[in-house]
């Protein structure tokens, strides 16, 4: 039975049970990512990992850029390999079977963390082995969901995997203000060991969800695809067969499988310049560099360390209140990114970033902080507002482009690929930033500000607007040679007169009721103060 109805069309519980399921591969990848800044500060940790002259007094121990870089960044090595495993693991397993094996890598990664007494390398090597596993789900996880997701609510639901990288990020930060008072290694042992329970929730509960009806109509398996598709949509197993919006969506899939069973699906396909193939493949990557090189994770990593330069007395504190901004405003980026696109989110967003972090690069370079309070109050004030745009655009807007922008037959190796990009950039700012910082200091946030300016160019002109469209029929628009991506907002399939035209022809199809009389709802909708077009002329209803 449908749990509610958006544009009149059907949505099962199914479907935001599985988003959200999946989405524990976010927390999973945001826990660890949060946890790291802080167990940096433990007094234990210090004395057993970092560079002590009496190891009994901690005031005489400190971290060397390189050793601090390698336990930081070692997980991104890991991932990035990870990204790219995950290609033919979740095309050969199947999308669910894959994230149970990845969440056990994961769990391996953290068990070696915690087994070491005093050798650095070893925790450093178990982050490699978690980052692994969290780089897998990183490429499975927005596949799945975007597969598995009704395309009205698709933006939605695939940003839940951002929200929980967000969540996961609030909560390592919240238990390690608390395990901090624990004494010897049970403060940081605690922090890391919580870390399996989530792959635990992930990895056996997926397995009650259903499989991704794209991958089972790529095997050949329309009935078991037809019961995936019934069960997001809160329709009857009785009723699947005969039911035209099922049927409307399996046949999509079916001709686009018929057509791309002619075409070779390799790595080297990724590649080809037909059918923008390799356009789509190298702005995955490039969009996934961008989000890395906005600055966020430079708050993310080293945001204890930021704060207590600042003259912050309690830098725990502060990352808290940094965290939270994070999360609460991305849950009003499911709403920007379902409500206003793609395109112009991430645009703005840029912009917005941009200003921001040259106010917080600014600020740091004119005066100096740790004795100027106003001025290490104008930094954070500065950074929860450029980390309030990051999260409303550029941080699920990504992951949401990632999962709808490639054909099915490429879709697992390209995400990958795009992943896997992320994670280099990942890796090269967590190592490097602590460098780059003893050279230049707070002037690295100019660097992050055109970063942020040249990534909105970048959408501007390459980015197509994808939203509202099936996967399928993102695929005909990437196609169409008299498709610009400024004009492709407006672009829809041949015989539409434009997007809101398709989209309403569709939703008349897979209602089973003759166009016009769902032009009459509507129309009637519209008088009445109701519907997706109450309020709107004839003309931008798509009414003739």
């Amino acid at each position: 039975m449908a749990l509610f109805y958006v544009e009149g069309l059907p949505i099962g519980w199914i479907a935001i049970m599985l988003a959200l399921l999946a989405s524990m591969g976010g927390f999973i990848f945001g826990y660890d990512t949060g946890q790291i800044s802080d167990i940096l500060l433990m007094d234990d940790f210090v004395l057993r990992f970092a560079q002590c002259g009496d190891p009994t007094n901690i005031s005489t121990c400190q971290f060397s850029v390189v050793r601090e870089g390698l336990i930081v960044a070692l997980l991104s090595i890991g991932t990035l390999v990870g990204a790219l495993l995950g290609a033919p693991t979740a095309d050969r397993l199947g999308r669910r079977y894959a994230m149970t094996v990845e969440c056990g890598v994961f769990m391996i990664g953290v068990i070696i963390q915690i087994t070491t007494f005093h050798s650095w390398v070893q925790f450093a090597i178990g982050r490699l082995v978690s980052g692994l596993g969290v780089g897998s789900l990183s490429a499975a996880v927005p596949m799945y969901q975007a597969e598995t997701a009704p395309p009205q609510i698709r933006g939605t639901l695939t940003a839940t995997y951002q929200l929980f990288i967000t969540f996961g990020i609030l909560v390592a930060y919240c238990i390690s203000i608390g395990a901090r008072e624990i004494p010897g290694s049970g403060s940081w042992r605690t922090v890391v060991g919580i870390g399996l329970l989530w792959p635990i929730i992930l990895g056996i509960g997926i397995l009650f969800m259903p499989e991704s009806p794209r991958w089972l109509a790529a095997h050949g398996r329309f009935d078991q695809a037809k019961r995936s598709i019934a069960l997001a949509r809160g329709i009857s197993a009785e009723e699947a067969d005969d039911h035209p919006l099922i049927h409307r969506e399996i046949e999509g899939m079916r001709s686009a499988i018929d057509y791309e069973s002619k075409v070779k699906a390799g790595w080297l396909e990724c590649f080809n310049p037909e059918r923008k193939q390799l356009y789509r493949t190298l702005f995955g990557m490039t969009l996934q560099m961008f989000q890395q090189l906005t600055g966020a994770n430079y708050f993310f990593y080293y945001g204890a360390t930021i704060f207590l330069s600042v003259g912050i007395s309690d830098s725990f504190v502060t990352q808290i209140i940094l965290g939270a901004v994070n999360f609460v405003c991305t849950f009003g980026g499911m709403y920007v990114m379902e409500k206003f696109g793609r395109r112009w989110p991430l645009i703005i967003g840029g912009m917005w970033q941009s200003a921001w972090l040259f106010v917080f690069a600014a600020a740091g370079t004119a005066k100096d902080p740790t004795t100027d309070q106003s001025i290490g109050k104008l930094m954070i004030v500065s950074a929860c507002l450029f980390i309030l745009g990051y999260a409303m655009t550029w941080a699920p807007g990504v992951w949401i482009l990632i999962g709808e922008t490639f054909p099915t037959r490429t879709r697992a190796r390209q995400a990958s690929l795009s992943t896997a990009s992320n994670w280099l950039w990942n890796f090269l700012l967590a190592f490097f930033t602590p460098f780059i910082v003893k050279a230049i200091g707070y002037r690295y946030g100019f660097i992050f500000a055109a970063c942020n300016l040249t990534g909105a160019v970048i959408v501007y002109f390459f980015l197509y607007e994808s939203s509202d469209l099936s996967l399928e029929s993102v695929d005909m628009m990437y196609c169409d040679p008299s498709c610009k991506p400024w004009t492709s907002r407006r672009w829809a399939p041949p015989g539409f007169r434009d997007r809101r035209d398709f989209i309403q022809q569709g939703r008349a199809a897979e209602a089973g009721k003759p166009l016009e009389e769902a032009r009459l709802e509507h129309a009637e909708e519209k008088g009445a103060g109701k519907g997706p077009y109450a309020g709107a002329s004839p003309k931008e209803a798509g009414e003739p």
